[in-house]
């Protein structure tokens, strides 16, 4: 017999045959909410009027940098005077147009004035110490030659002498102590002869080197002299170069030491532009690098002239100069804008430079998502720059857009959501 089974009514039969897909469900939304809550957790929400929005672009990139140069001379003379004095008169005031030679500053020194008498008194003694000896000397000479003639007179005397009782002597008319009493004068008056000989001839040596000395230091003497009398011509402090007189730092009656700067004249027969960089292209900027700038319609070429080690506050120094012609009205002190060319153009993806440079180094940005409500963070690595982009090695591509203001204000988020 057939029993008849009843269906089961209530909530717990729907339960257990529906039961996957309410779990499904449930993890579905549950992984939507974690991900909701998650995303909130790393993003910042933000107002999307006040940002500066950029977008990467392939294109041309121009490996410059723009700097600002002052002008200046060409070269700059120091005045400093050979001679130290009281400034007795100020020929040439500051500004003025000095031709080389042209006396600026007359000085007066009563111990120099002392020391040029004093040298030429000196001068004079010497001089008459020299005459007296000389004619010392040649009476000395005088007596000398006489003493020669006397002794060459006994030579001969002694000599005839001998002669004579040597031939007596041979004839056996005089006695033997006779004749070698006469030889033996004879011969001691040759060996006098010799001697005087040999010491009138150093004599004679010797004060010929005297003299020579005498007249060397009377020379000498006779220099220095002209030397302080020209130490007094430095007394007049003259221009050194053809140009004009930047400064003139003395007062009348002031006393100036030798050596000391008192002024300078400035080269205007060419001029230079002093430029100061950012140390982060002290490996790239280097001797004879093109620049260029813009004045009254009209671009000039530069070079570089030097490029200067030191690096001070974050700068080093770079001297330019003009390669062909110059502008007209130049004058000492204006300050040109000058594009310094660093190498050789080419094409690269670019950004506008911004101000999130200074939080991220580089080496991140917020990239805004193609709707334009969010914006994710993305490393990047930037290579060279100018005073408009920074070219991109890796990580964005053209037409993506980035967010170029500061991130000081997001802190370590992730997403930004723009409102």
């Amino acid at each position: 017999m057939d029993i008849k089974i009843e269906k089961k009514k209530g909530f717990l039969p729907w339960m257990k045959k529906y039961w996957p897909w309410v779990a499904g469900s449930a993890a579905l939304v549950g992984a939507i909410v974690w991900l909701a809550c998650s995303d909130m957790a790393t993003a910042l929400k933000i107002d999307s009027r006040g940002l500066n929005i950029g977008e990467a672009k392939r294109a041309q990139f121009d490996d410059f940098v723009r700097v600002d140069g002052r002008v200046l001379p060409i070269s700059v003379v120091q005045i400093s005077p050979e001679e130290g004095g009281i400034v007795r008169e100020r020929v040439v005031e500051e500004g003025a147009t000095v031709r080389k030679g042209d006396v600026i500053v007359r000085l007066s020194n009563s111990n120099l004035d002392l020391q040029i008498l004093n040298a030429e008194a000196e001068l004079a003694e010497k001089q008459n110490i020299l005459r007296n000896t000389q004619l010392s000397m040649e009476q000395d000479r005088l007596t000398n030659r006489n003493e020669k003639l006397q002794i060459d007179l006994d030579v001969v005397q002694k000599e005839r002498a001998y002669r004579q009782q040597e031939r007596l002597y041979q004839e056996r008319l005089n006695s033997r102590e006779e004749y070698l009493q006469a030889k033996e004068n004879y011969e001691l008056a040759l060996r006098r002869q010799q001697l005087i000989t040999q010491r009138l001839e150093k004599d004679s040596i010797y004060r010929l080197s005297q003299v020579d000395q005498m007249e060397d230091n009377l020379a000498n003497m006779q220099r220095n002299v002209v030397l302080i009398r020209e130490r007094k011509e430095h007394l007049n402090i003259l221009s050194p170069i053809d140009g004009e007189l930047g400064l003139l730092d003395v007062e009348l009656g002031q006393n100036i030491a030798a050596g000391q700067m008192i002024g300078q004249i400035n080269d205007l027969s060419n001029y230079k532009v002093e430029a100061k960089i950012d140390e982060h292209y002290i490996d790239r900027v280097h001797q004879d690098l093109s620049a260029t700038f813009e004045r009254g319609g009209q671009v000039y070429n530069m070079r570089v002239r030097k490029v200067y080690p030191e690096v001070r506050e974050g700068k080093f120094r770079t001297d330019f100069v003009f390669d062909g012609e110059r502008p007209e009205n130049i004058r000492s002190g204006q300050t040109y804008y000058l594009n310094l060319q660093l190498g050789q153009s080419t094409e690269a993806v670019l950004i506008p430079k911004g101000t999130f440079f200074q939080t991220t180094g580089g080496r991140w940005i917020f990239v805004v998502d193609a709707d334009g409500h969010k914006a994710y963070k993305r490393t990047i690595r930037l290579g060279r720059q100018n005073p408009q982009y920074y070219e991109v090695l890796e990580g964005l591509d053209p037409g993506e857009r980035v967010i170029l203001n500061g991130y000081e204000s997001y802190g370590d988020k992730d997403v930004l959501i723009l409102n």
